[in-house]
This record gives C-alpha cells, sequence and structure tokens, in this order.
C-alpha cells in the first residue's frame, strides 16, 4: 500500500458496490456501499474547494461516529488536507484552543448545542463553523446540508509524499493543554500494514465500532484496518444502546478499552449475587475454561468445559451478538483476571499497547498465542528496547513526525537514534513486552517506599463495589484510596480495598478511603475523552478531604 490514505477507499471503487458501513437511522440500520461513501466524500470535496483550502491546510473535525466522519476524512485526506480530529464531548474551550493552535481553516462540529456553545465564547473560533445535524435546527454556523453541494465531480486523490502531514490527534492531556501529534500518510499506513500483518483481522469480519474515531486507537484499528482488507463496521449508537446494537450487528470484531469490559463484569456479577449456585457454576467454567485456552488443562478440565460453556457461558456470550470472535483491548492496562474471564468464557480478548506519537498500535497478543498479563510481543517492523532505568523506547516507520508547533517536546520525545521515548515502563519477557508502570507516574511515600498506583488501583477495581478509584500518597506517609462507590460505609470499603492488595506490598495497604461525591467524567473535567484519570485535577477537587484524612493521622 502506497501513497494517499485516500486510495484505502479508491481500491473498493472497481466492480459491484462493497458494503463497507452498517449505519443506525430513523428508519432503522442502513447500509452503506463504498461507493455512496466516496460520492458523499465528492461533495466535501467540492465545498472545500469552493472555500479556497489547499494541500495542508487543516480541517478540525468534532463528530460521533459514523458514514459522514469517514466521508469528511476520506474526503480532506483525498485533497492533501490536515484532518484534526476533536472529541465532540470535550468542552467547547478545548475544543476552540484546538482550532485555534492548529490554525484551522475550517470546523466542522456536531450539534447544534456545541455550534453554539463555541459560537457564545469570549473568543468563539476564527474559521467557519460548519454544523452537522443533530435532531434540531442549528443556531449557529452553516449547516452542512446547505454548506455541500448536491451535486459533485468524481472524489479525487492527490498524490502525497510518505512525510505528507496527514492528521493532528491531541493527546489526552491529564494536566495542562493537550500536545497535537503529527502523523504523516506514511505513519499511518505502515501501522496498517503492521497491524494488517498479523493475520488477525479478515476481509469478512464485521467490526463495531464504539470507541470515538478521533481517538487513534479506533482510528486505525477500527477504521483504516478494515477498510484496507475490505471488512465491515457498524457504528454503534453509544454505551447505552451498546448491548442492543451487538445483539442487532453480530460483530466478529471490536476494539474496546477496559472500561467496557469491567461494566460488563460488574453486570454479570449483579445478575449473579443472588444465585450462589449459578456464580459457582459461572466462575469454575471461567476459571477451568482459561486452562484449557491456555494449555494447562487438566483431563477434568478438557471434559468439563464443553459443558459448562453450554449452561453457564453461553446466555452470557450471547449477549455480545453470538459471532464475537475477537475483543481487542487498549487504551489503558487490563487487569489480567478480567481478560482470563472472558477467555474461559470463549471470548478471545487481546490486550494490546500502543500510543498516539506510533499511530498507534506497538505490540499485541495474537489468536493462539495470547498471555493476559503481557501486551504481547511488538508488530512486525516495530523496534523495542528498555533503558537502563526500564523506560520503553519504541522505532519504526509508524512513529509521528512530531508534535505541532513544539519543538522542544519533539526533542524531548524522539531520540538522535529515532526512538520515541513512551514514559512507560517494561519488562520484556520472551520477546512479549510487560507494562510495569508510568516512569513519571510513581507515588513516593516520605518512607522511601514507591507505589504504582495504577497497579493498586487495578488491583482495586476487581471488586465491584469500587466503580471508580484513584490512589493518593505522593510526598506523605501512607496511601489513601478516592474512590467512586455506591457503598456508603467508608469502613466497609476499606475493608474490601485492602483484600485486593493482599499480594502486593505491604505498603500499598490503604488507611482511609476517602468517598467522592460525584461520578468522575469527562463532563466536570475529572477524566480526558480516552477516559484516563485527570489526576491533578482529582487532587485539587478533594484537596480538602485529603488533608482532613492526613491532619487525622492512621
Amino acid at each position: 500500500m502506497t501513497g494517499n490514505l485516500a486510495h484505502l477507499l479508491v481500491r473498493h471503487l472497481d466492480g459491484p458496490g462493497r458494503i463497507l458501513y452498517h449505519q443506525h437511522t430513523a428508519d432503522g440500520w442502513r447500509a452503506r456501499d463504498a461507493r455512496a461513501v466516496a460520492a458523499d466524500a465528492a461533495r466535501w470535496q467540492a465545498a472545500f474547494r469552493r472555500e479556497g483550502l489547499t494541500a495542508g491546510d487543516r480541517v478540525a473535525l468534532a463528530a460521533r461516529n459514523g458514514v459522514t466522519w469517514v466521508a469528511i476524512d476520506q474526503a480532506a485526506l483525498g485533497l492533501g488536507l490536515v484532518v484534526v480530529p476533536l472529541y465532540v464531548d470535550d468542552n467547547a474551550e478545548s475544543i476552540a484552543w484546538c482550532i485555534a493552535h492548529t490554525g484551522a481553516r475550517l470546523a466542522i462540529v456536531e450539534g447544534a448545542r456545541l455550534a453554539a456553545a463555541l459560537a457564545s465564547l469570549p473568543r468563539p473560533p476564527a474559521p467557519p463553523v460548519v454544523v452537522l445535524r443533530s435532531g434540531d435546527e442549528p443556531p449557529a454556523g452553516t449547516p452542512a446540508d446547505t454548506f455541500v453541494p448536491r451535486e459533485a465531480p468524481p472524489f479525487e486523490v492527490v498524490n502525497v509524499a510518505d512525510a505528507a502531514l496527514a492528521t493532528i490527534c491531541f493527546t489526552s492531556g491529564t494536566s495542562g493543554r493537550p500536545k497535537g501529534v503529527m502523523l504523516s500518510h506514511g505513519n499511518i499506513r505502515a501501522n496498517v500494514e503492521q497491524c494488517r500483518a498479523t493475520g488477525m483481522a479478515r476481509a469478512d469480519d464485521r467490526f463495531l465500532s464504539v470507541l470515538p474515531m478521533s481517538h487513534m486507537f479506533e482510528r486505525t484499528g477500527g477504521y483504516y484496518l478494515p477498510l484496507a482488507i475490505g471488512a465491515e463496521v457498524a457504528f454503534a449508537r453509544g454505551i447505552t444502546q451498546l448491548p442492543e446494537d451487538l445483539l442487532s450487528q453480530q460483530p466478529t470484531v471490536m476494539f474496546a478499552v477496559p472500561r467496557i469490559l469491567e461494566r460488563f463484569r460488574a453486570r454479570v456479577d449483579q445478575v449473579l449475587s443472588t444465585a450462589p449456585v449459578k456464580r459457582a457454576l459461572y466462575e469454575a467454567c471461567a476459571e477451568r475454561g482459561y486452562r484449557v485456552a491456555s494449555g494447562t488443562a487438566s483431563r477434568a478440565d478438557r471434559l468439563l468445559v464443553p459443558l459448562l460453556r453450554k449452561l453457564v457461558a453461553a446466555p452470557i456470550v450471547a449477549r455480545f451478538g453470538g459471532r464475537l470472535r475477537l475483543l481487542v483491548v487498549g487504551g489503558a492496562r487490563l487487569d489480567p483476571p478480567l481478560a482470563q474471564m472472558f477467555i474461559g468464557l470463549g471470548v478471545d480478548v487481546l490486550q494490546g499497547y500502543g500510543m498516539t506519537e506510533a499511530s498507534p498500535v506497538v505490540a499485541v497478543n495474537r489468536e493462539g498465542d495470547n498471555v493476559p498479563e503481557t501486551v504481547g510481543p511488538p508488530l512486525d517492523g516495530v523496534d523495542v528496547q528498555l533503558t537502563g532505568g526500564g523506560e520503553l523506547l519504541v522505532r519504526g516507520h509508524n512513529v509521528m513526525r512530531g508534535y505541532w508547533q513544539d519543538e522542544a517536546a519533539t526533542r524531548a520525545a524522539i531520540d538522535d537514534d529515532g526512538f520515541l521515548h513512551t514514559g512507560d515502563l517494561a519488562e520484556i519477557v520472551g520477546g512479549r513486552i510487560l507494562i510495569t508502570g508510568r516512569a513519571k507516574d510513581i507515588l513516593v511515600l516520605t518512607s522511601g517506599e514507591k507505589l504504582s498506583p495504577s497497579e493498586v488501583e487495578s488491583a482495586i477495581l476487581r471488586d465491584p463495589a469500587f466503580e471508580q478509584v484513584m490512589l493518593v500518597g505522593d510526598g506523605r506517609p501512607y496511601p489513601v484510596l478516592l474512590a467512586v462507590s455506591e457503598v456508603k460505609d467508608a469502613k466497609e470499603l476499606l475493608r474490601r480495598a485492602n483484600a485486593r492488595l493482599a499480594g502486593l506490598s505491604r505498603w500499598a495497604k490503604v488507611r482511609e478511603v476517602v468517598r467522592a461525591g460525584e461520578t468522575w467524567d469527562v463532563g466536570n473535567g475529572l477524566l480526558t475523552p480516552t477516559q484516563k484519570l485527570k489526576r491533578p485535577q482529582l487532587l485539587e477537587r478533594y484537596r480538602a478531604a485529603i488533608d482532613a484524612v492526613y491532619r487525622r493521622g492512621p
């Protein structure tokens, strides 16, 4: 595969119309073929030309996953424009800052509310704002149906160099302003081919697109990869309707973050909480099934697992639509017992690792060669090594050009040998990468002991009583836990938290639990759009309660 990323669509235009997408509309689910998508993209290209946009100009896009997102992206890429994807659920101030920072010449946003919020800012976006309908008339900006002509010349794809900029994709920004990662056509093409070479994705697959395509994990894995092989993609309507969409669309592959699996496990735990016999059978199925999958099964396991899966797992797995072949998980650390549970029930969960700066996939486990405690071996063509301090370094054609208008940050991230410094601590065991923590995400207690908060938090989140947690303790004498939970008794939460930490170092023991009075989400500024904790903001929000705990002493 060479040249412009938009060739991914062009290669499907010869011969009979190939169905590529399924999207829910007011009339139910609707299929769209490659020719229809190219026709939509051509109309957007006509609008871009009319606005005077030329190769290298930036187009900001804040919209939900769907055929329109794909058409706009393909239209822009085809003309050599640079797509700046933004999270539609992000706040208006952040979206406006990203638009201004990249010097976008056009902003396309979905929905009246976001358009109005942008227009009402003290410094609204300077470029024209085009509004995609979202159930009501937009009160600000230009409606897309008047901006885009009804007729247009054929879809055009210009020649571009490998190094030509394709997108500026912002990192989540857990503190301070996000950085704009510059990815070229060559970067993304390389990563698509590296993913394709694993053989995990097939032309007869149907992907369910759940994560936002402004996230490079979904954009590369759930959009460009299936487009490269001609697989179908169904766009999920949202987390609330996900159970219905799984049943109706019957996907074979889905990319997910651990949070989706955690929610599913919590629902199963809730259903089984009043059925002790079913719970015992369920746990036996998961445990024995995982031993079969990992090649450590006894004769009894091999005899019992088919029966247990039929009795216990089948109704649970059926909730995924009945055809799910692969669940590829990334974006955050996946708790190994959670992966083992799904694998034991018969759903192949493959944990991978990546970052936006690597387009984004670096490593992933493989079918039939899956060690859930690791993120698998690196992709072909991706070189990895460790520094003396254990930081993971990555080099390959998928590594970014740098950060937009931030040479200092680029120099700090990519060394003279072309290695990207990930900031993640790792070990390489038998050719597989084991992520052990963040280089800068370490709590140092006043005793000098060090803790990885992600390791402690993952262990505690295995208890369904905890919805969200954050460990506190840097520069303090002992750890304290912030927690979102429906359990109101802090002492009970403390007992349950420490029960999950029995296998960790003794200084990981939590001394007190501070219950949060609200769920942490993007709207209240406590999570990034990719569901990562904004630790500085959380510390500031609960500073008074935390300080009060330490004043009281252990």
